[in-house]
This record gives C-alpha cells, structure tokens and sequence, in this order.
C-alpha cells in the first residue's frame, strides 16, 4: 500500500486528478514529449555537438585515419553523456542564478518543467554510465580524463571559481578541452605532443569565444552577482584579453602545424586565423567607438573558426 500523502489543492476535491499530478511535482504533470525535450535542453545539446567536432578529428589524426569504430562509438556515446551530464549537474547547481537571468530563465528548472532532484538524478546516472562506458571499452587515461572533466566542470568551475573570480573563464576552459586529449587517449593510451597543441587550440578559443557572449549577456550576469570579466573589469581590459587570446589561439594553431598535419590544414590555419583575429579587433574597435558593439558576430565566427579548423584536422587525417 502507498505511503504517499496527497497534498490538498486549493480550490480541488482531493480525489481529483489534477491535486494528484501537483502533489507529484512538475514531472508528473507533463507529457512524455515536453519532459523528453526538458531533459534534452538539460544536457545543453548545442555544447555537446560542439565537443565532438573537436574529438572526432581528434581521434582520427591520432590514428592516422579512421580509428577503431568499436572506439569511436563508444567515445562518441560515452562523449556525449559525459558532456550532458556535465550540463545537467551544472543546470542542478545554478538554477538560482538561472531564474534571475533573460538568458536562462526559460530553462528546465527555472521554468519549473522539471524537480531539481530529478535533474540531480538525471545527471549523476549519465555521468556514472559515462565513465563506466570508457572504463569498460577504452583505457583507465581516458576514462580518468572523462571523470576528471566532469569532477572539475561542476565542483571545481561550476561550484567554486564561477562564482568568486573574474578568471573563471579562464579556468573553465580546461574542462571545455578535454574532449580532444580524451579522445586522443582512447586512441593511443597516451597524448602526444600534437594532441596538446590542439588541446591549446580549443583552451584559448574559450576566451574570446566566451568574452563576447559575457558583453552581450552584461547585465545578466552582472544581476546574478557572476563576476564575469566584462562585468567586474573595464572595456580595455576585456579587449585586452579577447585580442590576446585570440592571438594565443591562431599560434597555439600553427603550432599544431609542423607536428603531424598537412597542408590542408595549415592553410585552414593561417586563413581562419586571420579571419578570427580580424572579427577580434573588430569588436574592439566597436567597443571603442561607442556604438553598436554586435558581440555576437565574433561569438559565432568562433564557433565557425573551430569547426573549419578541425574539419581540416580530419581531413589531413585521411589524406
């Protein structure tokens, strides 16, 4: 027999089917389809898509070709949810500061879609089948890799530095470039030199990456007290290190260059790179103008950059 008590809903007989489904919380009172789209929105798809585009070339160059696709899938999957998990525990821990801000308001928890201790379950369960995936199909390098990322994004970045210092980007990008070393170890048992490089390609591209969405998304932060660097730090500052990372990124891309890769690649390098400096320097020129900053423009050539640039990695890979 059920030891739950239905909780009385003003206004409702208690036997009616609505007071059940608010007793139950907001899980039970959707469809099958709206909580397969929150739960989907939890893992922040778009990150996740964007991981694997720097891994898979990553895997391939470290094989010299296709790698193992028994190794491949299981990266991919074990990738995935490792990334989805990272989202979703993060989503758990900032719904706070996630209801004050315009940007992340509509999400699961704030939009009260979904319980917080579903969302908590959720995550711990990908997380754990994750790692026991890697574990099982790869090597104990990246399977420590894959636990260490998600362990760093949302105890040591989401927990401790988003919310106490203005470097939190910075710290934050290593748990963002770890897929490349992870799928370069689930290759080889190891990392190599050019498997660092291109793990310094993705590290600086946060910065700038990120800087811009910070500008955009200013008064958001500023009103859920995250000390962003645009938020706690002057206009010079910040274009400061948006150009200079960006600098650090296209190097840390030529870098990767005499290392194993061809030249399909270094041309994508060089041609990217001075795409992705010129949209840098242009947004500080806005910024000092005055006008318009249109931040969004750099933050999506990033993205653009980084997905060319390791189309070119795969592509050597093949050739």
């Amino acid at each position: 027999m059920s030891m739950i008590t239905e909780r009385p809903v003003p206004g409702r007989p208690p036997g009616d089917p609505e007071s059940a489904a608010v007793a139950a919380g907001p899980d039970a009172r959707r469809d099958p389809l709206t909580l397969f789209r929150a739960y989907l929105a939890l893992t922040k798809p778009q990150i996740v898509e964007l991981l694997l585009v720097t891994t898979v070339p990553a895997m391939m160059i470290a094989a010299g070709g296709w790698p193992d696709l028994r190794t491949l899938a299981v990266v991919l999957v074990g990738g995935a949810m490792a990334g989805g998990a990272a989202s979703a525990l993060n989503c758990y821990i900032d719904r706070d500061i996630d209801q004050v801000m315009r940007r992340t308001k509509r999400r699961p928890l704030p939009a009260n879609t979904v319980t917080p201790k579903s969302v908590l379950i959720f995550g711990l369960t990908l997380a754990v089948i994750s790692v026991a995936l890697m574990a099982v199909f790869t090597n104990w390098l990246a399977t420590a890799l894959t636990a260490g990322a998600i362990f760093y994004y949302d105890v040591i970045y989401t927990l401790w530095l988003k919310r106490r210092t203005p470097a939190n980007t910075f710290w934050g990008g290593i748990c963002g470039s770890a897929p490349v070393i992870i799928g370069w170890a689930a290759v080889t048992g190891t990392v190599s030199a050019l498997g660092w490089a291109l793990f310094a390609v993705v590290f600086f591209w946060q910065m700038p990456h990120f800087y811009a969405l910070a500008i955009k998304y200013k008064d958001d932060y500023a009103r859920a007290g995250i000390p962003m660097l645009p938020v706690v730090r002057s206009a010079g500052r910040v274009n400061f290190e948006i150009v200079l990372y960006t600098v650090l990124t296209v190097a840390a891309s030529l870098v990767a260059w005499p290392l194993g890769l061809g030249w399909i690649y270094g041309a994508a390098a060089i041609v990217t790179g001075v795409a992705f400096l010129a949209e840098a320097l242009l947004l500080v020129k806005r910024v000092r103008a005055g006008g318009p900053t249109k931040p969004m423009r750099l933050f999506h050539w990033s993205i653009t950059y980084l997905t060319i640039l390791f189309i070119a990695v795969a592509v050597d890979a093949l050739i």
